[in-house]
């Protein structure tokens, strides 16, 4: 137990050094012991076939054969069984009769004894010749057998020349000592190698350890799926390997699981991420359409040592990046109105104090009374007309901004608006009646000819809710009108302006409403925007 867990708190690379070192000597046992039993089997076989060849070529002599019809056999035969012998190296070879009686014998007190090992009837009685294992009056050994016929073809005795096992045993050992030598150098090379491996490996893993990895695979999954952003990544073949939720949602996929492995070209037609991974350079703010929305995507190539092994693509659908743009908008809006506010009020102060200070008491109190009086009425009608908050702080706002820029911002006494419905975003109407306004803000500023006036009508007839923005500018050239609709129209001439009929006619469409353009009766452009009160935003069918 107390080396498991000393174990397990070695290093990766001294871990997969063990381990590896541990499977290399168990193979280097195992195929040590293998060519062992190999080598004996093969020793064992070489062994029995010579022993086999040289009793098949001593039954088949022709001295032999004439010595088994002499008075005594025994005598020449034992002379011919000693040479061959001492000639071939046997331990013993023996020759007897029909019966297996024994004319030689390497022990000269055996000769006329009957053969031990039972292993004789194959040859007295069928005639084969064969290899056996038996157990003889010397011990175990391999033989060979071989009947002994004579000039009619009848078996008349059998020669049999073995090979003790134990003999066997040291010319084992020679070839183990070579067997043995070769493990220890196969063993030797395996673990320097494991060595050189171990650190490879972990030079290729950033010098990371297992549960380093795991925190930071899960770290980068939880990062991955915690932005609202969709994030695709693809490897040096175009593979997609990670999509978050997001991407899944914008390629309208119910298992993202399901398209990892597949070449990133199946399911974005148009991607140009194999560009990346071809030049490896970053691609930013990069507009393009997947499965009809407009997204934004960024492409940055992934190095490791200066090799592109792979590439992020990050996006987010337009709609939504504008709609940012607009609730900034919106913001600025409101600052830019409680800034007219607060300067117009400490014009008002400035004069109060200057007046206290001439001991002008009731010009002060009639000047206090009429600014609380006048913004009490304006804050009264207009929250009797609109009961939306943030609408009337807009609408409030504007007028604040038209009093400092002496404008005469005209609030219709026949618009009225009860609450929005919930199925129309709220910050999109702002955004339509902000940006009208302070585009008929400039365009009146413009003119000056004719006195600045701009008149905003909103009416809910509970089947839609209309906007007028009217002004007594000096409206819109006709070849603006004819283009007012396509991208990034603009009817100012100022430089990084003229986004805002944009966002107006984006705004419009997303709440699936009309837009129209007249020239009103103050001389100017008449915008008159109507949103049904039945209808669903079209964003939310994505």
């Amino acid at each position: 137990m107390g080396s498991s867990i000393i174990f397990k708190t070695l290093k990766l690379q001294a871990r997969f050094a063990y381990y590896s070192s541990f499977l290399i000597f168990i193979i280097v046992i195992l195929s040590g012991i293998l060519f062992y039993m190999t080598i004996s089997d093969a020793l064992q076989t070489q062994i029995g076939n010579r022993a086999l060849y040289l009793a098949e070529t001593t039954a088949s002599r022709g001295d032999v054969i004439e010595a088994f019809h002499t008075n005594n056999p025994s005598e020449s035969l034992q002379k011919i069984s000693n040479d061959i012998m001492l000639a071939a190296k046997a331990t013993y070879v023996v020759i007897g009769d029909k019966h297996g009686i024994r004319y030689t014998h390497p022990i000269a007190d055996r000769i006329g004894k009957t053969m031990v090992g039972d292993d004789n009837n194959r040859a007295l009685i069928d005639g084969e010749s064969y290899i056996s294992i038996a157990n003889g009056s010397m011990g175990q050994s391999i033989r060979g057998k071989a009947p002994i016929f004579d000039t009619n073809g009848s078996i008349i005795g059998v020669v049999s020349i073995g090979y003790l096992t134990s003999e066997l045993d040291s010319l084992y050992f020679l070839y183990l000592d070579n067997i043995f030598y070769t493990m220890v150098i196969a063993l030797s090379i395996g673990i320097i190698g494991s060595i050189f491996l171990s650190r490879n490996i972990k030079k290729q893993i950033f010098n990371l350890e297992p549960s380093e990895i795991a925190s930071l695979l899960t770290e980068k999954n939880t990062l991955i799926e915690s932005v609202r952003e969709a994030i695709i990544t693809v490897n040096e073949k175009g593979e997609i390997t990670t999509l978050n939720n997001a991407a899944a949602k914008i390629l309208n996929l119910t298992d993202s699981a399901s398209i990892i492995g597949d070449n990133i070209e199946q399911h974005i037609p148009n991607t140009h991420l194999l560009n990346v991974l071809t030049n490896g350079e970053k691609q930013l703010d990069k507009l393009m359409i997947v499965n009809g929305h407009e997204i934004i995507v960024n492409r940055v190539p992934m190095k490791v040592n200066g090799k592109v092994v792979g590439a992020v693509a990050s996006f987010r659908l337009q709609s939504e990046i504008e709609q940012m743009a607009i609730e900034l908008s919106q913001v600025k809006q409101y600052t830019e109105a409680l800034r007219a506010q607060t300067h117009e009020f400490n014009n008002v102060l400035y004069t109060i104090s200057g007046l206290i200070q001439l001991n002008a008491s009731d010009e002060a109190l009639s000047i206090i009374h009429k600014e609380v009086q006048g913004h009490s009425s304006l804050t009264q009608f207009i929250t009797k007309r609109v009961k939306d908050p943030f609408l009337n702080g807009l609408i409030i706002g504007f007028f604040n901004r038209a009093r400092e820029l002496k404008i005469k911002l005209i609030f219709d006494e026949d618009s009225y608006l009860e609450t929005f419905p919930e199925n129309i975003e709220k910050s999109l109407i702002i955004s339509i009646i902000g940006n009208l306004l302070t585009n008929a803000f400039e365009e009146v500023d413009k003119n000056k000819e004719r006195q600045p006036i701009i008149r905003l009508f909103i009416l809910d007839n509970g089947e839609e809710i209309i906007f007028e923005v009217e002004d007594s500018g000096q409206g819109l050239a006709q070849e603006k009108l004819d283009v007012l609709f396509s991208e990034n129209i603009s009817t100012k001439d100022r430089k990084h302006r003229g986004y805002g009929l944009r966002k107006v006619i984006s705004s419009i469409h997303d709440l699936n409403g009309t837009l129209a353009l007249e020239k009103g009766d103050l001389g100017g452009a008449l915008f008159i925007v109507s949103i049904s009160k039945r209808g669903t935003m079209i964003h939310e069918r994505y």
